[in-house]
C-alpha cells in the first residue's frame, strides 16, 4: 500500500476533479459579474469603511467557538464578524435564500466539494493572488476553475467508528466471551468486527451498556452519516479504478452499479441489530441523541469524525475520557480490507461572495489571512474549532489537543494501510442522498426490501444525472 503521509496523496483528487470540470462542464459557464476583480493581500483597496462582515457557517458544533474567535478579532480591529450558523442539514437552502437578496448575502460563506462550486461558481471570488492562497500547503487541494482559485480548503477531516477503549477493554477482560480476541488492535476485518460485536450485545449487562452501538439517526435531516459517510464505502470500492481518482470517476459516472451494495448493508446491517434503540425508533432519533447515549457510557462505539469531539465532551454526564477515545476503520467485508483505513479527506472550503463591493471582499480576506496566521486564531483553530488545518503557517504550531483529530493524524501517518477518500463529493445531487436516507429508514423500520433500496438508488442516480447534465 501507498503511504499516506501526503496530503496531496489523499487529497489531490479534489484538484484533478475540478482540472476536469473546467475542460468539461465549465467551458460554456457564463462570464463573471463585471464587479469581479483579482483580490491581492498587497492590495491597497481601503477597507476602513467596513465595519460588519456577515459569515453563514456551515458547522452547528462549532457556531460558539466561530463566535467567540469572531469577538477577539472585533476587539482587535473594531470590524464585527457577524456569525450565523445554518441548522443541521440546511446550510444550502439557507444560503440559497439569503444569495436571492444582495442586503442579507453573506460574504464568506461555504462550498461543500466540487458539486457546491458548479451551483456557486459565479458567486465566487478569485482568490489566486492572496497570501491566503499563497499559504495553503498543497495548492492542488484549492477548487479551481481555469486561472482562477474560488474555493481554499479550511480543514482536513476523517471519519470510522470511534470506539470507548475502557468498554472495549471491559469486554476483552470477560470470562464469558466467546471471542478469541483480546484487545481492538486485532480487529482488522469486518468478520473480526461483526464476532466481537455480536457477542458484546449478548454480554451487554456484564458491560453495563444498553448496546454496542448508539441510535441510527435516520431522522430526516439527520441521516447524514449513512447516506453520505456510509455510503462513501461503497462509492469508494466501485469507483477506485484506473489512474483517475474515484471521485472523478463517480461525478462522471451515468449509473451507479451498486456494486458494493450487499457490503454496505452487512456495516449498516450491524449497526442496526446492535444498536441501543429499537428499529421503529429511529425515524426520531438525532444525531445528538447517538452522540449523547455514546458519552454517557451506554453505548461503546459510534460513527462520526473528528468534530465530534466538542459534542461528546460537552455532554452532561460524560464518562469518556480523551485517552479511551479512538477510531477503527469501517470495515465492510471487502477483499483485503486489512490495510484499510480510515475516511480522510475535506468537503469544508472557503468562499467569498463576488458580489458585494470590493471593500468587503478585501475585509473578509484579511479576516481569514489573520485566522489562520495569528498566534492567538492558530491556537483556537487547532483547539477550539478543532481544525487539522492545512497551511504553512501551521507547520510549527503545537499539536491538536482535540483526541480524535489526533487518532486522524495517526493514521494520516501510518505507512501500512491506504485511508479512504472522500468520494461522496461526486454523487448527482443532494436529492439522491435524501431519498437513499427515506429508503434506509423504510428499511430499517421493516416496510422496505434491501433489493428495493437498491433498485432506488440506482434508478435515482440516473435520474439526478439527467436533470444535472440539463442545467
Amino acid at each position: 500500500m501507498e503511504k499516506t503521509k501526503s496530503l496531496k496523496k489523499i487529497l489531490v483528487s479534489f484538484m484533478v476533479l475540478c482540472v476536469g470540470m473546467s475542460a468539461v462542464s465549465l467551458s460554456g459557464c457564463e462570464e463573471k459579474k463585471s464587479n469581479e476583480f483579482k483580490l491581492n493581500s498587497a492590495s491597497k483597496i481601503d477597507t476602513s469603511s467596513v465595519k460588519e462582515l456577515y459569515y453563514l457557517n456551515f458547522k452547528p458544533e462549532i457556531a460558539d467557538k466561530y463566535e467567540a474567535v469572531a469577538r477577539e478579532y472585533e476587539k482587535k480591529t473594531g470590524i464585527r464578524i457577524k456569525v450565523e450558523t445554518a441548522a443541521e442539514g440546511t446550510y444550502e437552502n439557507v444560503l440559497t435564500e439569503k444569495m436571492k437578496n444582495s442586503i442579507e448575502a453573506p460574504v464568506i460563506f461555504q462550498l461543500n466539494g466540487p458539486v457546491s462550486y458548479e451551483k456557486w461558481k459565479n458567486s465566487c471570488a478569485d482568490l489566486s493572488k492572496t497570501e491566503f492562497y499563497n499559504t495553503l500547503s498543497d495548492k492542488t487541494l484549492a477548487l479551481k476553475d481555469r486561472t482562477g482559485v474560488y474555493g481554499i480548503p479550511y480543514t482536513i477531516e476523517g471519519y470510522g467508528i470511534i470506539y470507548n477503549k475502557a468498554i472495549t477493554d471491559k469486554y476483552f477482560a470477560l470470562d464469558k466471551k466467546s471471542s478469541k480476541y483480546s484487545s481492538m488492535d486485532e480487529i482488522n476485518s469486518f468478520d473480526k468486527l461483526k464476532e466481537i460485536v455480536e457477542d458484546m450485545t449478548k454480554l451487554k449487562k456484564e458491560i453495563g451498556i444498553k448496546g454496542v452501538f448508539g441510535s441510527t439517526s435516520l431522522k430526516k435531516g439527520q441521516d447524514w452519516r449513512w447516506q453520505t459517510h456510509l455510503m462513501n464505502m461503497p462509492l469508494y470500492y466501485e469507483f477506485t479504478r484506473g489512474n483517475s481518482s474515484a471521485i472523478i470517476n463517480c461525478f462522471h459516472s451515468a449509473e451507479l452499479e451498486f456494486k458494493y451494495s450487499d457490503n454496505y448493508k452487512n456495516i449498516f446491517d450491524l449497526y442496526l441489530d446492535n444498536s441501543c434503540a429499537d428499529r421503529d425508533t429511529l425515524g426520531g432519533k438525532t444525531v445528538d441523541d447517538s452522540m449523547k447515549e455514546f458519552a454517557q457510557g451506554k453505548v461503546a462505539m459510534i460513527q462520526n469524525g473528528n468534530w465530534a469531539w466538542d459534542s461528546i465532551a460537552g455532554t452532561k454526564g460524560n464518562v469518556v475520557t480523551a485517552e479511551n477515545i479512538k477510531y477503527l476503520p469501517i470495515y465492510t467485508g471487502v477483499e483485503k480490507e486489512e490495510k484499510q483505513g480510515l475516511c480522510i479527506g475535506t468537503e469544508n472550503y472557503y468562499a467569498i461572495n463576488a458580489h458585494v463591493d470590493p471593500a468587503r471582499q478585501q475585509a473578509a480576506v484579511n479576516f481569514l489571512e489573520w485566522l489562520f496566521s495569528d498566534s492567538y486564531s492558530k491556537k483556537a483553530v487547532i483547539n477550539e474549532l478543532g481544525f487539522i488545518a492545512p497551511f504553512t503557517t501551521f507547520i510549527n504550531a503545537e499539536k491538536p489537543k482535540n483526541p480524535l483529530a489526533k487518532e486522524v493524524l495517526s493514521w494520516m501517518n501510518r505507512e501500512d494501510i491506504q485511508n479512504v477518500s472522500w468520494v461522496f463529493g461526486g454523487v448527482p445531487s443532494e436529492e439522491w442522498k435524501e431519498a437513499l436516507g427515506k429508503d434506509l429508514l423504510s428499511y430499517a423500520e421493516g416496510d422496505t426490501e434491501w433489493k428495493t433500496v437498491v433498485e432506488n438508488a440506482k434508478k435515482s442516480w440516473k435520474e439526478q444525472v439527467q436533470i444535472k447534465n440539463k442545467k
